[in-house]
């Protein structure tokens, strides 16, 4: 008690130095008190039960019940003998040890057995008292009157300070009202979490969600389940939470579906939690936007693609990953060490990233044969060196430069890595018989705009069309070039994802480059899943290209990405739009007009029929190529680059007068 007056005391001296800070103060003073200190709540007790005791003795006195009985202790000595054994069942059966607000069924269990059992111990000595003629302990009216009255009393403060912690914590800021979508055991488990001391003060459930109507209007931990329609989630739904909480389980249900847009577009936060098997105590903040993951925010299903294909081809064999520290290598290796090969290369010239994959994978995989590789694609001596060393079997090609506007500036650099760096790999890898050379590309290698997609489409064309010439003069017995043409890639380094993330958690501006610019997405698996399957049905020759869904729009996908992080887009984070970078354009196209497809036997991934390139004829120019490169002439590079493809119209770009 002393320490709830000192509290409150302290409070008051805030009121005369700001009346308006009085309010607040005893909100935020009653919130921080994480629960009262044992002592004081058996010191809160112990008065309750001596105020019960006195009650007692004036209900018996008025009464009389017992005008004939005799009693051997005064009323103080009554008092004492009875509430000091009060306190011993007290530290018995625990009662004090429990938090006060979240008093449960199980407190109030204890608190009634350590009452009754001393009325019952009481009561028994008082009869063999009056067998011995000895009168009573305590009057038997008193032990009644005192053991309703105390179980009353205990039981109401722990409701007292229960309700009164509810109310102050549950207004304004203090709480997020939330609803959980689903009612299966995974929303079970997160209700229980939500409702437990740790969360307690952060969230309020107030709702389930189901897609079932037969569910609606049932209570589900004392909260009502609600159907989930159009018309529920604009009258109720809104009205009662600010955040949707969705486990990974029904997350993984609702991605094909556009719940989350309809949420989205009601201002309603989207939390999704990690599985329940590694969520110990915390849950992620509303602010996180990691609560999502980035895949729902696409406007498709994912892409599900049979491994058996990939693992027959990868058994037993040596494979080669290039770029290994980058978004889409690392990922393929990753995916490659699932099986069962011979050996895994690791090919890269980042020292410090490849420094931090070489010890990851010493943790993590060691039962595999797996080896880091520093060095350059662009060093043909270095590369032979390693080509003769591991032999590899199966070469997936992720190595590249690919920051449009970056390359833009440094042209003779994208030459270097795409198409030199192609040139080298591929040469080496028909010099020591490589089954499979599976090369990475890029949607904006289609009727390029910018430097980078033109590297990109001059490797396409160089690989390809010395397939051809060497399937044409080998009988076929040579390396099958094989190439995966995607679009924009979620959450990989550089990307759109990571940059708007940035920006939300600064506060904004979130800056978009035009309110009309769209992009294909795939997340960094179904990319490399891509790559893998194209890898293991190609035949040689073919470019790869994936059904990706509608395009998104980068200023939609902008919204979606403040709302996910608990704001609302203009009023809490304003969008800016910059205009368009040096060599981008406002949509990205997976074919062009001259070419079409064929399908393959999964249906989400296609043959694009590309012109064909005569190997004798492009690889002079691809050399001149790389000479103006290696000579560091930028126009004249741009200019050959323009020449090998001739769809190739600079945009926004120093370059355009090359186009004139």
């Amino acid at each position: 008690m002393i320490y709830l007056c000192t509290h409150f005391y302290d409070t008051l001296r805030m009121k005369k130095q700001d009346p308006d800070l009085l309010d607040n103060a005893v909100l935020s003073g009653f919130v921080s008190m994480k629960y009262l200190p044992r002592w004081i709540v058996l010191s809160m007790d112990v008065i309750l039960s001596i105020i019960a005791f006195l009650i007692a003795v004036y209900v018996a006195g008025k009464i009389k019940i017992e005008p004939s009985a005799s009693v051997s202790l005064n009323q103080i000595q009554r008092m004492i003998v009875l509430v000091s054994f009060q306190v011993v069942l007290f530290g018995l059966f625990h009662t004090y040890s429990g938090v006060l607000r979240y008093a449960s069924f199980v407190d109030v269990t204890k608190i009634f057995f350590a009452i009754v059992l001393n009325v019952f111990v009481i009561g028994l000595i008082n009869l063999v008292m009056t067998s011995l003629s000895k009168g009573v302990l305590i009057f038997y009216t008193e032990l009644i009157v005192y053991g309703v009255l105390s179980f009353l009393f205990l039981l109401l403060i722990r409701l007292i300070v229960k309700t009164a912690y509810d109310y102050f914590t549950q207004r304004g800021d203090y709480i997020t009202p939330v609803m959980i979508y689903g009612t299966k055991s995974a929303a079970i488990g997160i209700a229980k979490m939500l409702m437990s001391e740790q969360v307690g003060s952060k969230y309020k459930l107030v709702g389930f969600i189901d897609d079932d109507k037969n569910a609606s209007e049932k209570m589900i931990m004392g909260v009502k389940v609600y159907h989930l329609n159009d018309d529920t989630l604009k009258k109720i739904i809104v009205k009662k939470c600010k955040s949707i909480i969705i486990s990974p389980v029904k997350l993984n249900q609702v991605n094909t579906s556009n719940v989350l847009e309809k949420f989205i577009d009601n201002n309603l936060t989207i939390l999704s939690l990690p599985p329940m098997n590694i969520w110990k105590n915390d849950i992620p903040s509303i602010g996180e936007i990691r609560s999502i993951p980035i895949g729902n925010l696409l406007e498709r299903p994912q892409i599900n693609i049979s491994t058996d294909n990939i693992a027959s081809q990868l058994k037993d064999k040596v494979v080669l990953v290039t770029g290994a520290a980058g978004s889409i290598g690392s990922e393929i290796a990753l995916q490659v060490l699932k099986y069962d090969t011979k050996l895994v290369v690791l090919l890269d010239h980042a020292e410090s990233q490849m420094h931090d994959l070489k010890l990851d994978l010493q943790e993590k995989y060691e039962d595999k044969n797996v080896t880091v590789f520093l060095g350059d694609v662009r060093n043909r001596d270095r590369m032979e060196y390693m080509m003769d060393l591991y032999r590899p079997d199966i070469i997936y090609h992720a190595a590249a430069y690919k920051h449009v506007p970056m390359m833009e500036d440094y042209p003779v650099e994208s030459v270097q890595v795409n198409v030199l760096g192609t040139k080298i790999l591929a040469d080496l890898a028909v010099k020591y018989r490589v089954e499979r050379f599976v090369m990475v590309s890029t949607d904006k290698a289609v009727n390029p705009t910018n430097v980078m997609g033109a590297s990109k489409r001059i490797a396409e064309i160089y690989v390809q069309s010395l397939f051809r010439k060497l399937h044409a003069t080998m009988n076929g017995t040579t390396t099958k070039f094989i190439t995966t043409r995607f679009g924009n890639v979620l959450g990989s380094s550089g990307s759109v994802i990571p940059y708007f993330k940035k920006q939300i958690e600064h506060g904004g501006p979130v800056t978009v480059t035009h309110p009309e610019i769209i992009r294909y997405f795939m997340t960094i698996p179904e990319a490399c899943m891509l790559v893998m399957e194209a890898g293991s049905m190609g035949n040689g020759g073919e470019i790869y290209i994936f059904d990706m869904g509608k395009p998104v729009k980068i200023v939609d996908l902008a919204r979606k990405m403040i709302r996910l992080a608990g704001f609302v887009p203009e009023e809490d984070i304003k969008i800016v739009f910059t205009g368009l970078r040096p060599g981008e354009k406002l949509f990205e196209e997976l074919l062009n007009k001259k070419e079409y497809t064929q399908n393959t036997h999964h249906p989400k991934i296609m043959i694009a029929n590309v012109q064909q390139y005569d190997y004798d004829k492009v690889s002079v120019l691809i050399d001149k190529l790389i000479n103006y490169s290696k000579l560091c002439k930028d126009y004249l590079t741009v200019a050959t680059m323009k020449k090998i493809v001739p769809e190739f119209k600079s945009k926004n770009s120093q370059y355009e007068r090359l186009d004139i």
